[in-house]
């Protein structure tokens, strides 16, 4: 896909800060510093339309994004290693399961992984609930550059194992490897939306 514009629209603390427009949505999920925002700004083209940060957690709102005018990308909170109080991490949760369980606008849910560790828990559980949910979703392995050819074959088989599909697409925001295939995904979901 062309990316001719792209501009953050609105951060949303609560359901009723969500776009009212009816463009389709693409969700960006996973624990805190597994290169969420890297991965935003590298398939956009852009140096820090996403902010990203060292410090993990800085992500405390749905941040959505307008692409080309048509459609939202937005970034939801990470989990996992958040220093923030339990009561805000909590409400992150509630916020969280909420979008994702009761959004009609979401076509897509991109559940982010690092591809240099074993999946946690946390991924694992994160998606059995999409799995559950019947939600459309990719599991993009982020960080491949880190790792030789051989270390991302078997970093990719145990990927595919773990989550029980074959839908998952080996990514580098430095390089661009997996760009294209992420893209081909969100385009044919948008698709299937609109039809």
């Amino acid at each position: 896909m062309k990316v001719t514009s792209a501009e953050f629209s609105k951060s949303a603390f609560k359901r009723d800060d969500w776009p009212k427009d009816f463009r389709g949505e693409i969700a960006f999920l996973g624990r805190s510093n597994v290169g969420k925002s890297s991965l935003i700004n590298s398939l956009l083209g852009v140096r820090s339309l996403a902010r990203t940060s060292r410090t993990p957690g800085r992500t405390s709102s749905l941040n959505f994004f307008l692409i080309n005018g048509r459609f939202y990308f937005v970034d939801l909170p990470g989990f996992g290693f958040a220093r923030v109080p339990k009561a805000v991490r909590a409400n992150w949760g509630e916020m969280v399961t909420t979008y994702l369980a009761k959004r009609r606008q979401l076509v897509l849910s991109i559940q982010i992984v690092d591809s240099r560790h074993e999946p946690t828990t946390q991924d694992l559980q994160l998606h059995e609930w999409l799995e559950e949910s019947a939600k459309s979703r990719l599991i993009v392995a982020t960080k491949s550059d880190k790792l030789s050819n051989n270390e991302l074959l078997a970093s990719m088989g145990r990927a595919r194992r773990a989550f029980g599909e074959d839908n998952v697409v080996a990514y580098s925001a430095k390089t661009g490897r997996g760009r294209d295939e992420v893209w081909r995904v969100v385009e044919q979901a948008l698709t299937d939306f609109q039809e």
